[in-house]
This record gives C-alpha cells, sequence and structure tokens, in this order.
C-alpha cells in the first residue's frame, strides 16, 4: 500500500501538530504519525495538568544550546503574543503566574483539543499506532516503510518533506525514543550528548536521609553554583531535591559538581545570630532560628550538624561557632549523587547539533527536505513555559519553509 504526501511529519506532539496544520495552511497535503495510542501526551501532563503553553517574556538566554544564537530566527518569527492570540480566537480560558507564565484555567486537554481541531479543519491526517520501519531518500522525495497496528498492515509514504517532531528522550512512559537521533545520524548530524533536565536531585548520604526527613517542605531561596543562580522555591521530597529553584539549576550541573543553596537570603544569618546572643542571651539556636527557618528544618540541622550545640545558650556560643552556622545556612554546600533521570525529567538537553540546522527553517543543511523541529533539537528552554514556545517557534518555521517549497 502506498500513500503520496507533500509533507509528512513524524511525531504527533506539541511542536509536530502545531507545524502540521501551520504547512496545510499553504495548501499541503500534511499527514502526521506517531508510534503511541494518542497524540500529544506530554501536553497533557504539563504544568501539573494546567500546561504551562507560553511565556511571555522570551530571550533567546531562556534557551540551552551549544549554538546559542541558533534559536533567534525562529523565536522572531513566531512570538509569544501570536500562540496568545490563538488561544483567544479558541476561547481558552487561562490565567498568567509569576514571571510571564500563562497557564490553563481548566486543563491541558483545552490546548490539545485547540490543536487538533486546527489540524482537523486544516485537513491534516493523524496516523496512530504507526511505527516507522525505513526511511530512504532519493533526488526528489522521502520512501517512507511504516507499519500499522493492530493488523500490523505495512504501507510505503512518499513525501516531498520530511520533519522530524519526535521529542527527546524526556518521560519513556509516554512514548518517549531516541527515533529521531537516528534518523539524524542517518542523514550524516552529529547529535550534542544527552541528559536529563529540569529535574530533581538526589541524594545518597546522611544528608540525603536528612532531606528526605523533610519531605513535602518548600522554602524560597538562592540555589546556585559556578555557572548559573535561581531565586525561586526548592521542596524537599523522599527522594531528594526539588522545586522550581533546583529544576532550573539542573539545566546548568553535571555529574559530581556542587551545588550551593542560601537557606535564608533576605538575612545575614551570622549576624543575625550575634544581635540575638546579644539581646537574647539564654535563647538555645533552635529557638533563635526559629524566626528564620521552618522548625523541622531547623530539627533536621541541629540534628545532622549541630548536635554538640543544641542546648547551649547563645551567650555560651563561640563566635567563631556562629560564624559557621551562619555560613552554613546561608551557603548550604552539597554535592548530588545524581537526578531522577529521564523518567520525571521535563526536557533533555542535547541532541541534534543545530550546526547542521538552517535556523531560520529548521531545515537540515545535510539532506534536502528534512527538517528537526522541537525537543529532538539541541536546544532546551528554562521552565516556566520556554519548551513549548520552541515548539511553536521552530514549528512554524518549518511550516513557513515547506510553504513556500512547491
Amino acid at each position: 500500500m502506498s500513500i503520496s504526501v507533500d509533507t509528512l511529519i513524524i511525531g504527533a506532539g506539541a511542536s509536530g501538530l502545531f507545524c502540521a496544520f501551520n504547512t496545510a495552511a499553504y495548501g499541503k497535503s500534511v499527514l502526521i504519525i506517531d508510534h503511541a495510542n494518542k497524540a500529544g501526551k506530554k501536553i497533557l501532563m504539563s504544568g501539573g495538568g494546567r500546561c504551562n503553553f507560553v511565556n511571555k517574556q522570551v530571550e533567546p538566554c531562556h534557551f540551552i544550546s551549544q549554538n546559542p544564537h541558533f534559536v533567534k530566527s525562529a523565536l522572531s518569527k513566531y512570538q509569544p503574543e501570536d500562540f496568545i492570540d490563538l488561544v483567544n480566537r479558541h476561547h481558552i480560558a487561562h490565567q498568567e503566574r509569576e514571571h510571564g507564565q500563562l497557564f490553563c484555567k481548566n486543563s491541558a486537554k483545552d490546548i490539545l483539543s485547540m490543536l487538533l481541531n486546527e489540524c482537523h479543519m486544516a485537513g491534516v491526517d493523524i496516523h496512530l499506532k504507526t511505527t516507522v520501519q525505513d526511511i530512504q531518500a532519493t533526488d526528489t522525495h522521502f520512501l517512507v516503510t511504516v507499519k500499522s497496528q493492530p493488523d500490523n498492515r505495512i504501507k510505503v509514504i512518499q513525501a516531498h518533506a520530511l520533519v522530524i517532531a519526535t521529542g527527546g528522550l524526556s518521560i519513556p512512559t509516554l512514548g518517549a525514543s531516541g527515533f529521531g537521533y537516528q534518523v539524524a545520524t542517518q542523514f550524516g548530524h552529529q547529535i550534542i550528548p544527552t541528559r536529563a533536565g529540569l529535574v530533581p536531585f538526589t541524594f545518597t548520604d546522611k544528608v540525603g536521609e536528612m532531606i528526605k526527613s523533610l519531605a513535602g517542605l518548600s522554602l524560597d531561596v538562592i540555589a546556585y553554583n559556578d555557572k548559573a543562580s535561581f531565586d525561586l522555591p526548592i521542596l524537599f521530597t523522599h527522594r531528594g531535591l526539588s522545586g522550581p529553584a533546583i529544576l532550573q539549576l539542573s539545566n546548568h550541573w553535571q555529574a559530581g559538581e556542587q551545588i550551593t543553596i542560601n537557606l535564608v537570603p533576605t538575612q545575614d544569618v551570622y549576624q543575625y545570630l550575634l544581635d540575638a546572643k546579644r539581646i537574647h542571651p539564654k535563647q538555645l539556636l533552635r529557638t533563635a532560628l526559629a524566626a528564620l527557618l521552618p522548625k523541622k528544618l531547623i530539627s533536621g540541622f541541629e540534628q545532622l550538624f549541630w548536635q554538640a550545640y543544641q542546648n547551649i545558650e547563645l551567650a555560651n556560643l563561640k563566635d567563631e561557632t556562629m560564624h559557621h552556622i551562619g555560613q552554613q545556612l546561608n551557603a548550604w554546600h552539597l554535592k548530588p549523587s545524581g537526578t531522577e533521570g529521564y523518567r520525571v525529567a521535563e526536557v533533555t538537553l542535547g541532541g541534534v547539533d543545530t550546526h547542521d540546522i538552517s535556523g531560520k527553517t529548521m531545515e537540515s543543511r545535510r539532506q534536502p527536505n528534512l527538517y528537526f523541529i522541537g525537543e529532538v533539537l539541541d536546544v532546551a528552554g528554562q521552565l516556566g513555559g520556554y519548551n513549548f514556545t520552541w515548539a511553536w517557534a521552530s514549528g512554524y518555521a518549518c511550516a513557513q519553509s515547506i510553504g513556500v517549497r512547491w
């Protein structure tokens, strides 16, 4: 069985769906295939089920890539306001949270339904439960052999343009795979080594045991290393540290490196303790610190680091000791044993090397009419809607390029 289309898109996620109906708007026939049984699974779980679908404040600095200028052209062609206009045309209730993040008021299903409706209205065909068996390129088109479930029917799809929108390795339970990297390698592209991004840290030492005992506790901190700093909340979990500050910092961390957390960013703890010693000399350390930190956290530090001081009044604590305690709270040094990995990572760092991809069109410089969009590329956004922003922008740039081709 043979099918002929102008454009074949592999991947029915955010970038693939968005690229599809924008390409079809130019009068092109478009077919999307995906091995999953449903389209847009990752959209549905994003933002806690509310989908942080865009960020109003977008700059190239919000993205990580070994080719940092690559994102500029696509981001300039399709901006957050353009997607917000689309959301408004579909009457999707949404709200703005801190740092320019826009979320659905009701459900992420609203965004997926919008994308699927746009595809339907544009005449896009979507074939799910379809796996790619082989890809061959001729001088004029691609021949893609696929197998459809549940009947195991083999088809050959002939397409002028082939778009790889397969995403990265994050959250394999939703169908993530390295297939896009295999296609890129087949056509001579290099792959920047991948790792989990926007992911919680894990700890295996006694500090880790203390962290786990504080599961559920959240507080505003400054988390940093020598590459980046984030003034955001952290969350103690049964597995380690999470929360926005940690997820952001994970994008700038390599295995074996140390991180630092200022647990009391609004106060010089050493000076605070000196003042407390002068005003309330009979106070215990935990009593003095209770005004700055949750009692549960103080107790954890007391058991792990300060057992020798837990029943000593401030008047009998040396200034040197208080200086050490202050430093520990204002600059708590930790070495994660690792991260929770792709299982829960919100994004994949690394991917198809963008030096061989046109930043204006998303087209391969090694194979004509082959395109890569979204997370499969070596482009990862920060937390806050930036990865969806990249999906829309890269998908639109690709659609524009294909739309004016033939």
